[in-house]
C-alpha cells in the first residue's frame, strides 16, 4: 500500500477525530495531568542539572560570556518548543514528534525521530543515575555503599513511581519543579541582595568588577564560548516533554499556549539571569566542574549547610529528568510500537494506562548503566552525557523540519494551521536547523569530547539502517491495517 495514501486516509479522517484518534498509539490513555502539571513539567524541563551543576565548570571555561551562549541556545529552544506547540494544538498526542514525523516525513522519518529520542533518553537516564549516585555519594552516610546499588535504587524507585499512573508522575514532577524553583528563587533573592550591599564573597566584592578585572566578558576569547554550546542545548534538554504530556491533558488548546509562552522568560529569568548573577558574585574563574556554582558562592558567604542543601536540590533535579525520560520515551515507543517500528511488548498498557513495555525497555538499557558504573564508575557520567547529545539535537531537527512540511500542506489547503503559531516560517525552521547542524559540526574542535561523540554518528546510522530492514515489512503490514481501518 503506497505511503501517498495513507496520508490522504489519515488527512481524510481527521474531521472525525472525536470517534477515534488519528494516530493508534494514542487510545487507552486517561486525561488525568492537570495544567498546573503540565506547567510545572515545562518549568522541569527548563531547569535541571545543566544550570545546578554544569554552569559551574563552563563560567569557568567560557566565563560570563556563558550568559550570552544561554540567550542564544535558549531562543532557538524556544523555537522548537513553540513550534512543537503548533503541532500540539493541530493534532495533540502522546507520540508527539514521532506521531507528526509520521504524518509529515513517513514512517522512516517517525522510525529515526524515535529512536534518536529513545538514545537520547535511555543515555540520559544512565547519566541521572550516575548522577544520583554520585550525589548521594556527598554524605558520609551513604560513602560505603557502591555507586551501582544507589544507581540501582534510584532506578527502582522512579520505575515504580512511573508506573503506577500518570497522575502521581505529574505529582512528582510537580513538586521536584517546586524544590528547583524556590531554590533559585531563593539564591537569585541572596544574590541581590549581595550585590547591592556589596558584601564580600570569598575576598571578591560583588559587581562589575568581578568581570571587568579578570579578563572582560570573553575572558578566554570567543572558542571556549561556542565549544560549551552543545552542553548548553543539552541543558535546555526535555523542553520538548510538554508536547509529550499534551497527549494525556483534558484541554492541550488551553494549557500548551500558556507553557510554551513560559518557557520563554523562564528561560531569561533562570538560567541568563543566574548565570549573570554568579559572573557578577565572583569570577569565573573561581567556580570548577566539580562543584555547583551555587554551592561555590553560598560556602564563600558562610551559610551552614549550603553545600547539603544544593546537594540536596541538584539530587532533586536529576531524579526529575530520570522521571521525565522513563514517562516520555515509554509513550514514544508506544506510539512506533503501534506503527510495527518498536517490539510488539512496548505497546503493552497496565489497568492504570501507563504503557508499561516502552517504560520497562527503557529500564533495561539504564540496568546496563548500572554494569557502567560498576565496571567504570569515574567515567560512567561522560560517555553517556556526550552520546545523549546526538539525540536531542536530531530530535530538535526533525521537530523543525516537520514544522516545515507541516506549514506547506497547510498553505496547500490539507491542513489548518491553529492561531498559536511559530512566526517567521519558513526562515524561523531553517535557521534553528542550521543553528542546531553548526553546533554539531563544532564539536569536531573538541578532541577531547566532542570528536569522540562526532565519531558515533556512522556507528548510529549503520545501527538505523538495520534496524529498519529488520521491522520494515512489520511497518508495512501496520499501514495496511490502518488504511483498511480508515476506510
Amino acid at each position: 500500500m503506497s505511503k501517498d495514501a495513507v496520508d490522504t486516509a489519515r488527512v481524510a479522517s481527521r474531521t472525525d477525530v472525536t470517534q477515534s484518534p488519528a494516530d493508534a498509539g494514542d487510545a487507552g490513555y486517561s486525561k488525568d495531568l492537570k495544567a498546573r502539571h503540565v506547567n510545572m513539567i515545562a518549568i522541569g524541563g527548563a531547569i535541571g542539572t545543566g544550570l545546578f551543576l554544569g554552569a559551574g565548570g563552563r563560567l569557568h571555561n567560557a566565563g560570563p560570556a556563558l550568559a550570552i551562549a544561554y540567550l542564544v541556545c535558549g531562543v532557538f529552544a524556544f523555537f522548537v518548543v513553540r513550534a512543537l506547540g503548533e503541532l500540539v494544538l493541530y493534532r495533540p498526542s502522546s507520540g508527539s514528534f514521532v506521531s507528526y514525523a509520521r504524518e509529515f516525513l513517513g514512517e522512516k522519518g517517525a522510525y529515526v525521530a524515535g529512536w534518536m529520542y529513545f538514545l537520547n533518553w535511555s543515555t540520559t537516564g544512565i547519566a541521572d543515575i550516575t548522577a544520583i549516585a554520585l550525589y548521594t555519594h556527598y554524605w558520609s552516610l551513604f560513602t560505603d555503599i557502591p555507586q551501582w546499588v544507589l544507581a540501582l535504587i534510584a532506578l527502582a524507585v522512579v520505575l515504580a513511581v512511573n508506573l503506577i499512573s500518570v497522575k502521581i508522575f505529574g505529582e512528582m514532577e510537580f513538586w521536584f519543579a517546586i524544590i528547583k524553583v524556590a531554590t533559585l528563587v531563593g539564591f537569585m533573592l541572596i544574590g541581590i541582595f549581595l550585590l547591592a550591599t556589596h558584601h564580600e564573597v570569598g575576598g571578591h566584592t560583588p559587581g562589575l568588577s568581578a568581570v571587568t578585572d579578570h579578563g572582560g566578558i570573553f575572558p578566554h576569547g570567543m572558542m571556549p564560548v561556542v565549544l560549551v554550546m552543545q552542553g548548553v542545548i543539552f541543558a535546555y534538554a526535555a523542553l520538548e516533554l510538554v508536547g509529550v504530556a499534551a497527549g494525556e491533558t483534558a484541554e492541550p488548546e488551553k494549557v500548551v499556549p500558556r507553557a510554551v509562552n513560559s518557557i520563554m522568560w523562564r528561560v531569561g529569568l533562570f538560567y541568563v539571569g543566574s548565570v549573570v548573577l554568579l559572573a557578577l558574585l565572583l569570577p569565573g574563574s573561581v567556580y570548577s566542574a566539580d562543584q555547583s556554582p551555587f554551592v561555590t558562592v553560598l560556602s564563600k558567604i558562610g551559610i551552614p549547610a549550603a553545600g547539603d542543601v544544593m546537594n540536596l536540590v541538584v539530587l532533586t533535579a536529576a531524579m526529575s529528568s530520570l522521571n521525565s525520560g522513563l514517562y516520555s520515551t515509554g509513550r514514544i515507543l508506544r506510539s512506533m510500537a503501534m506503527a510495527g517500528s518498536a517490539p510488539k511488548f512496548t505497546a503493552r498498557m497496565n489497568r492504570s494506562q501507563v504503557p508499561y513495555g516502552g517504560i520497562l525497555l527503557t529500564c533495561a538499557v539504564c540496568v546496563l548503566g548500572v554494569g557502567l558504573n560498576y565496571l567504570m564508575p569515574t567515567q560512567a557520567f561522560e560517555i553517556v552525557l556526550n552520546v545523549a547529545s546526538l539525540g536531542i539535537i536530531s530530535t530538535w531537527v526533525i521537530i523543525m523540519i516537520c514544522h516545515l512540511v507541516f506549514v506547506r500542506r497547510a498553505r496547500a489547503g490539507l491542513v489548518t494551521r491553529p492561531s498559536f503559531r511559530l512566526f517567521g516560517s519558513p526562515v524561523t525552521e531553517i535557521v534553528t536547523i542550521a543553528f542546531l547542524l553548526a553546533v554539531l559540526g563544532l564539536m569536531w574542535n573538541d578532541p577531547e569530547v566532542g570528536r569522540k561523540t562526532l565519531l558515533l554518528i556512522p556507528l548510529v546510522a549503520v545501527l538505523l539502517v538495520g534496524g529498519w530492514f529488520a521491522v520494515r515489512r512489520r511497518v508495512s503490514q501496520a499501514e495496511d491495517r490502518e488504511l483498511a481501518q480508515l476506510k
